[in-house]
């Protein structure tokens, strides 16, 4: 390994030991393979030196490693890797009804589990902004958000493997939905429409309902996502002590996935706008249990990213002034804070511009 100045990382580097904050919380792990928005953030935390492997450390992989990361990042060639696996499930279910859960688990325990505890996954989620809205990357988006919100609410193993498969399979019964409706929000839909779109949570249920080995949770999850605490949701209106703690968790990883991705009539948003909505439904529509871990734990996740706001200026997330505000305090300049709170007309419309 070898010891290296913050203002020469480069993307693409790996980190040889991991990086501790005062307080002992870790900032980067250890193997880290560095994106530009880890070292935007490293020069914001004013960490002056870490240490990244070597090419003798790297040997034959150092190569790879870099043609991996000039298309975007392991974790994005990964996640393209298993994107296949994810659509053979959902053909399979639509074509004959029952889930080929062999191939489930197999995604779920090889990649699924794996990307949800990587470093730096929400920048790398975000990052799929080419990727299409379809079931398979949105469930797939679900699945790794879920297992990282299973994460910071410090579930056990077993509890957290669950909701990873939770949130692959939440929206299996979408799997015979024509692709006109996949791409659309459900806020759009009328009619006929609005009533198959509800119908899909039902669908969902009575599909792995055949699943003997599946527990109820992750039947649950599929048919009350779209539930809300207050019993605002469908398809049965279900309230707080009624909807299953897996359901409580992808509800909020399905919302946060459909904000920050774009379809058909809706402009994909920034993470700040799913910030925002979360925070506004915590206390109402959705479960403060959950709520609370995920925004605290999100937001350390943007701090010293770039961004860009509505009104044209730049600047870097120094802060959240609480753990309930629902924006950011930016720093325009070393003189200059602005808080997003207090100022309603402004957003941020880019983060981590290119």
């Amino acid at each position: 390994m070898r010891a290296i100045s913050v203002e020469d990382l480069k993307p693409g580097m790996i980190l040889a030991r991991t990086i501790v904050n005062p307080d002992r919380v870790v900032i980067l792990s250890e193997g880290t393979l560095l994106s530009k928005a880890h070292i935007t953030r490293l020069t914001f935390l004013n960490i002056p030196v870490v240490y990244i492997k070597d090419e003798y450390e790297l040997s034959q992989n150092y190569q790879a490693v870099s043609a991996i990361f000039n298309r975007g990042n392991a974790f994005l060639k990964e996640y393209d890797n298993i994107l296949q696996a994810a659509e053979t499930v959902f053909e399979q279910a639509g074509k004959t009804g029952k889930v080929p859960m062999d191939a489930a688990n197999r995604v779920v325990d090889k990649a699924y589990a794996p990307l949800s505890r990587s470093s730096g996954v929400i920048d790398y989620l975000y990052e799929m902004n080419h990727l299409a809205s379809d079931i398979y990357n949105h469930s797939l988006r679900v699945s790794i958000l879920s297992g990282v919100i299973a994460k910071w609410m410090h579930f056990d193993k077993k509890k957290t493997r669950e909701l990873i498969l939770a949130g692959f399979l939440h929206d299996i019964g979408k799997s015979k939905f024509p692709q006109r409706l996949l791409d659309k929000r459900v806020e759009n839909l009328e009619g006929e429409d609005y009533e198959a779109y509800v119908q899909h949570t039902i669908d969902g249920q009575h599909i792995l309902n055949g699943v003997a080995e599946l527990s109820d949770g992750v039947k649950l999850a599929a048919l009350q996502h779209h539930e809300r605490m207050d019993g605002s949701g469908f398809p049965f209106n279900v309230q707080g002590p009624d909807i299953h703690e897996y359901a409580r968790v992808v509800m909020v990883a399905d919302i946060y996935d459909n904000i920050t991705t774009e379809r058909e009539g809706y402009v994909k948003q920034t993470p700040f706008a799913a910030i925002a909505a979360i925070s506004g439904g915590m206390f109402q529509t959705l479960d403060p249990a959950v709520c609370v871990v995920m925004l605290n734990r999100i937001k350390d996740a943007f701090l010293g990213s770039k961004v860009v706001l509505s009104n044209g200026q730049k600047g870097i997330v120094a802060a959240y002034p609480n753990d309930y505000a629902a924006h950011p305090v930016i720093e325009i300049s070393p003189n200059e804070l602005l808080d997003l709170n207090e100022h309603p007309d402004l957003e941020i419309v880019e983060y981590n511009p290119k």
